[in-house]
């Protein structure tokens, strides 16, 4: 899979989850990971960026097994960010879709 094209759907896989509940690193490597091979050089950077673009907050929480773990939440900046990806992948989506079964349309 073309590496930028899998890059943003990570990043919208990243929204969505800790859209769900705040996780850490580590977690969302496990989450997504149960859907495709994943590892940790790939999501760190992206939840560093989307932490210096303010689409997710971060909190520190001790653990019981061992240091302290960064949790990242989604701001209401992340949510109306992840609304718009949605949007884009399901309009991608559908475009693909209609070309890869056949779909006739008239040229514009």
């Amino acid at each position: 899979m073309n590496t930028q094209f899998r890059k943003g759907a990570i990043e919208m896989c990243i929204l969505a989850l800790i859209g769900i509940q705040e996780r850490y690193g580590y977690e969302l490597v496990q989450a997504i990971g149960r859907y495709t091979e994943i590892n940790e050089g790939t999501v760190y950077p992206i939840l560093r960026r989307l932490t210096q673009e303010e689409y997710v907050s971060t909190r520190l929480a001790e653990s019981p097994h061992g240091p302290a773990r960064k949790y990242y939440r989604i701001t209401p900046k992340g949510k109306k960010h992840l609304e718009a990806l949605k949007g884009d992948w399901f309009a991608l989506s559908q475009l693909v879709n209609s070309i890869l079964g056949g779909e006739q349309h008239d040229e514009k």
